[in-house]
């Protein structure tokens, strides 16, 4: 495990990660913190989850309901942070395009380069810090076991509404341990687990888009946090985010199997 960052982090700092305000300096430090401390990571899980919720009860509010003048603040507002997130996206989508070859999904034997966290979609994000949160985990990495991988399977294809699949990694050195659900913006997303002879443990986290907010087709990116690897892409209607304390060469063996499976 990585030691922590001697410059203490601040609850402002981590109400300030939740909200994706930190520069990418600072935001591989704080994540990086939040590994060594797994009971401020719970309580950033639980921000992230409460913020969530607020995003979601406000959007349910008619306007009418506000003062006038507020209500062109906010809708004003609202409009920037649309086109600052709408840029940002279209950057990161373009970024994402122009590296993909062969079949769409595959960059060359060197591998995708990767990209700064702080630049990456939100499900990544999300999926970085669940990976942090629950990966650490002794006795609860999980909701429901392997053993139950049936019922592991349907509960989450029923909760995020499309069929799932749970990848069968033994062939790379990775069983099973379950999985569990997660918030996210607008769908629960999902998260499996796998662990390996020595213990070394990967995420594989899943979100559904709606059919209006489905990103185009994405080929393979990766980024790298201390010694956190993570290759995400965008295929149909969902995002995956695969990440593991490994190298980006040995995980990009596993994605090739996962991505494999998932679309076999």
């Amino acid at each position: 495990m990585m030691n922590a960052p001697t410059v203490p982090v601040s609850d402002d700092e981590l109400h300030a990660f939740v909200d994706g305000q930190l520069d990418d300096e600072r935001l591989a430090a704080v994540l990086q913190w939040l590994q060594a401390h797994p009971d401020a990571a719970t309580r950033v899980a639980q921000w992230q989850t409460q913020r969530q919720q607020l995003r979601r009860l406000a959007r349910s509010l008619p306007m009418s309901k506000s003062p006038p003048i507020l209500a062109e603040r906010v809708l004003r507002s609202a409009g920037r942070a649309r086109r600052r997130a709408g840029w940002q996206q279209t950057a990161a989508a373009g970024l994402l395009l122009a590296i993909g070859v062969g079949a769409g999904h595959w960059c060359g034997a060197a591998g995708p380069a990767h990209q700064p966290l702080a630049a990456s979609p939100a499900f990544v994000r999300d999926a970085v810090l669940a990976h942090a949160v629950f990966v650490p985990e002794k006795r609860h990495p999980v909701e429901v076991a392997a053993a139950d991988q049936a019922h592991l399977v349907q509960w989450l294809s029923k909760r995020l509404g499309v069929p799932l699949k749970a990848p069968l990694l033994e062939d790379r050195g990775y069983r099973l341990l379950g999985g569990r659900l997660l918030p996210g913006e607008d769908k629960p997303r999902a998260q499996f687990m796998y662990e390996n002879g020595e213990g070394r443990r990967i995420t594989l986290y899943v979100t559904v888009f709606s059919t209006a907010d489905a990103p185009g087709e994405t080929s393979f990116r990766s980024l790298r946090d201390g010694e956190r690897e993570s290759f995400y892409w965008v295929e149909d209607r969902f995002g995956y985010a695969l990440s593991g304390e490994l190298s980006a060469s040995d995980l990009q063996l596993v994605a090739r199997e996962v991505h494999a499976q998932l679309t076999r």
